[in-house]
């Protein structure tokens, strides 16, 4: 009788432990590297960038403080918006289209 419930606490652990890693691979790791990826791209960002920002507006970016950055929407030199650094979702380099 011992023998069983041995057997049946150590089958749990290696199925907790099958859940753990399942979790690590599947969900953890991804959101890690999606962070990694945004925080490098946030790090390159350069006046003159073209960025979409999370609301879905595009815009020019004009300058960067540490947590601040002010985007130009528009042809419009009066539309200059402050917002924060992480209302950036994608940033389009600037020298892109000039090279071709």
């Amino acid at each position: 009788m011992l023998a069983s419930g041995a057997g049946q606490y150590s089958s749990l652990i290696i199925w907790v432990v099958i859940l753990v890693a399942f979790m690590f691979f599947f969900m953890i790791r991804p959101q890690k590297k999606e962070q990694q990826r945004k925080r490098d791209m946030l790090s390159q960002m350069e006046p003159g960038d073209t960025v979409l920002t999370s609301s879905g507006f595009y815009g020019t970016l004009i300058d960067i403080m540490d947590d601040t950055v002010i985007v130009e929407f528009g042809n419009n030199k009066n539309c200059r918006i402050p917002m924060q650094r992480a209302a950036i979702a994608q940033i389009e380099k600037a020298n892109t289209g000039a090279e071709e």
